[in-house]
């Protein structure tokens, strides 16, 4: 647990993010943790910020538009819901929202009355398509600050980790 009673009472020294809770007496592995979700939640917060600001959109409005960008024979409520791992309630009022908008369509299968095939639109295919290409630069550019050979040695990193977490 990082140790936050060296923190002062007054607003001015709160720590402004997880890791800076962190002090030099907490194990490496935690604020390295803390540090990664921090960096997360910094380009997350920014994401958001720019997708409300340019495209009045939300995070699992533009999450939702990529997942079927990938599938355009179109994919179950159930498997977006995994997929975004969020409940069927959050799809159901995203998709519900979009498909008002002519963004999605929402088709009832004939082999299984429950369940519902949704498809971006050509309409929704168009907006989502201006929206990843802004997404893709806002990235780029949040990554600026990295040299290329960096950000390789950090994707090459953070890759043994995954592998070291998903693996039994």
């Amino acid at each position: 647990m990082p140790n936050l009673s060296t923190a002062s009472s007054t607003a001015d020294a709160a720590p402004v993010d997880l890791e800076t809770s962190a002090g030099e007496s907490d194990h490496e592995a935690l604020r390295l943790w803390l540090r990664l979700l921090t960096c997360t939640n910094l380009i997350e917060g920014d994401i958001r910020s720019r997708l409300r600001q340019d495209f009045a959109v939300t995070l699992p409005r533009f999450d939702l538009m990529s997942q079927l960008d990938r599938h355009p024979e179109g994919l179950k409520m159930g498997e977006l819901s995994r997929r975004m791992m969020v409940t069927g309630g959050n799809v159901t009022g995203i998709t519900d929202q979009l498909q008002q908008e002519g963004l999605v369509t929402r088709e009832a299968l004939p082999t299984d009355r429950r369940a519902y095939l949704i498809r971006l639109t050509p309409a929704g295919r168009e907006a989502f398509s201006h929206m990843a290409r802004a997404h893709e630069a806002w990235i780029e550019q949040l990554f600026s600050g990295l040299v290329e050979s960096d950000r390789r040695a950090l994707f090459r990193l953070l890759g043994r980790l995954k592998t070291s977490l998903t693996t039994p």
